[in-house]
């Protein structure tokens, strides 16, 4: 079944959970409002105990009687008084031949008898149902969610509109030349099978977010011509007990009906994080695991249906999970380098037009470390700029915007920021400027800023021409003083600091503690790795002293860097003071005027 068949019965069963729900709240409504108005019409008169209303029907006291055939409540309109008072009679018969015995004595009492209200009545029993209605909607909602347990999208390889191919996909060079073996294994099985090999279970697509892991997915299923079965690792979750599991055997019941074909599932590590031994939900995710390694592990061997599964923190996820037989291969989705991304560019770059001045090879060259969500988020930006701007075609100009709408944050023009904070704004970039002017590892200034931007008051650009796969040592140390220099000029020219560098401090501390207990490059502490990702209580059975030792490493590291800051801006005052006052002027700097600044 296609995906376009298949929508519309899904949105019926929708549809008939909505109505379930709406009926039950209709028949709250209607009972709530019969009990109100039952309830409202017995208090508006007064009560009479049936003891007091005999002995006044004795005295000759009652004018008159108002009953309801079958019910057992009375209304009494007794002589000299004006409000009727209501009562209860234990036995309706015998009190209506009592009124008789009282008339035919002589004492006159008008007895009315009212038909009963046929709707009162019935509201009045369902009211009595309501325990019993409930429970049976509730059996049907529960047994309507399994029904719509089976959520996984099926793209058909004939009838997809989707059809990605290869060709689609750029920058991935080495992973799509891995990629093309699991596409041999769905055209042509036997080939593999007659020479005793067995189809891979499964693929874990491993990278940051934006790198393309669904992307190349869909195109394993377009290029092998495949039923695709996409789904979230998130919709198995659910918040009764056993519907993760069920939805688990679903999927894999209707994958081996249509087989050969793919399941993808997107963000496994909702449901294939490490098991625990708690209650509640995670006993929940710990079912619903379990099923998923039982059907992975269930295949026949004449079932050709490949699970390719992709996840940002391969970390998080069960060895039992990633053991050869289930999961056999692990790729990493790298960052694109300068060619891929000029390819991926390239890419998204059709349909749209572009002025003479763009040239898709600078871009890949100042974008390095951007994934292709990303880039194909610039050049969409760039597009809408253009557009908004009323240009005959998208400029290189449209293209800068877009990359620092991207990265730093939408430009606030329309803010008023106070004189003092602008000042105190301009000599805080121009720190970071100078000082990373003055270290040989960081990179060359691209623009400075006093323009709040995001949450930004102001911001340094640097230009990314170069892809690095190593860090050293000196450059992570030099970065810890060039973000500390915002801070330091605060210091030294305003003696005093503001808030404006939270984040740079944030991300100096990430740092520093990465330098420490990720790469082991402090001489104090020694060459040690822990990964508190993996087990968040490694950093606790090394004991208090060892971490109270990286704590003061930490600590140790950043005021360093701190008083080397200081002292580069104390040797280039000058410097320093040209390009504040510039921005406090023109409030955006190029490199090429920052370069003339600082000559």
């Amino acid at each position: 079944m296609n995906e376009q068949n298949r929508e519309p019965k899904e949105k019926q069963n929708k549809k008939m959970l909505y109505g379930i729900l709406a009926m039950i709240l209709l028949i709250f409504a209607i009972v709530i409002t019969a009990v109100f108005i039952n309830s409202n019409q017995t208090k508006k008169n007064n009560e009479i105990a049936y003891t007091d209303l005999i002995k006044q029907i004795e005295e000759g006291l009652v004018e008159k009687i108002e009953m309801t055939v079958g019910s057992t409540a009375v209304k009494v309109k007794l002589k000299d008084v004006e409000e009727e008072k209501a009562g209860i009679v234990p036995n309706t018969q015998a009190f209506i031949e009592l009124i008789q015995q009282k008339t035919l004595e002589g004492n006159n009492i008008e007895l009315i008898q009212k038909k009963q209200n046929i709707a009162l009545t019935i509201f009045q029993n369902l009211f009595g149902l309501i325990p019993t209605i409930m429970m049976v909607v509730l059996f049907v909602l529960i047994y309507r969610m399994q029904g719509l347990g089976d959520k996984g999208k099926v793209y058909d390889a004939e009838t997809s509109k989707s059809k990605i191919k290869f060709d689609d996909v750029a920058g991935l060079d080495e992973e799509k030349q891995e990629m093309l073996e699991i596409v041999d294994f769905l055209k042509e099985p036997k080939k593999f099978t007659e020479m005793g090999a067995k189809v891979p279970r499964g693929v874990l697509l491993c990278g940051n977010p934006g790198t393309g892991k669904t992307l190349i997915a869909k195109a394993i299923a377009g290029e092998a011509n495949v039923p695709f079965i996409s789904m979230s690792g998130s919709e198995f979750i659910e918040m009764f007990a056993g519907l993760g599991a069920s939805r688990v055997r679903r999927l894999f019941e209707k994958a081996k009906k249509i087989a050969p074909c793919i399941i993808f599932i997107d963000e496994i590590d909702a449901i294939g994080s490490r098991r625990t031994s708690g209650s509640g939900a995670e006993t929940e995710n710990n079912q619903t695991l379990n099923q998923l390694l039982v059907e992975m592990d269930g295949f026949d061997t004449e079932e050709t249906i490949i699970v390719l599964a992709a996840t940002n923190r391969p970390e998080m996820l069960d060895k039992a999970l990633l053991r050869p037989g289930r999961f056999d291969r692990q790729i990493n989705i790298a960052l694109p380098d300068m060619h891929g991304r000029e390819e991926i560019l390239k890419i998204h770059a059709k349909g749209k037009k572009f002025a003479e001045d763009v040239n898709l090879n600078d871009i890949a060259g100042d974008t390095a470390g951007f994934t292709g969500a990303e880039l194909a988020n610039i050049l969409n930006e760039a597009a809408i700029i253009a557009t908004i701007e009323k240009h005959e075609a998208i400029t290189h100009d449209d293209i800068e915007k877009a990359v620092k709408k991207v990265t730093v944050g939408l430009e606030r023009q329309s803010r008023v920021v106070p004189e003092r904070d602008k000042k105190l704004t301009a000599y805080h970039e121009a720190g970071h400027a100078i000082v990373s002017s003055q270290l040989e590892t960081q990179k060359d200034i691209k623009e400075v800023s006093i323009i709040p931007r995001g949450i930004a008051g102001g911001y340094t650009m640097y230009k990314t021409n170069e892809d690095k796969y190593y860090i050293s040592k000196t450059e992570m140390e030099e970065k810890l003083i060039a973000l500390l220099g915002g801070r330091a000029a605060e210091k030294i020219v305003l003696n005093d600091i503001s808030t404006g560098a939270s984040n740079d401090l944030e991300v100096a501390t990430q740092i520093a503690k990465d330098m420490i207990i990720k790469y082991g490059m402090s001489d104090n502490i020694g060459p040690i790795s822990i990964n508190t990702d993996k087990d968040p209580y490694e950093l606790q059975l090394l004991g208090e002293k060892f971490g109270d030792a990286i704590g003061a490493e930490v600590k140790i590291m950043l005021e360093n860097s701190y008083l080397q800051a200081q002292t580069i801006l104390a040797n280039n005052m000058n410097q320093l003071n040209k390009v504040a006052q510039t921005l406090m002027q023109k409030e955006v700097i190029s490199a090429e005027e920052f370069q003339e600044l600082i000559r």
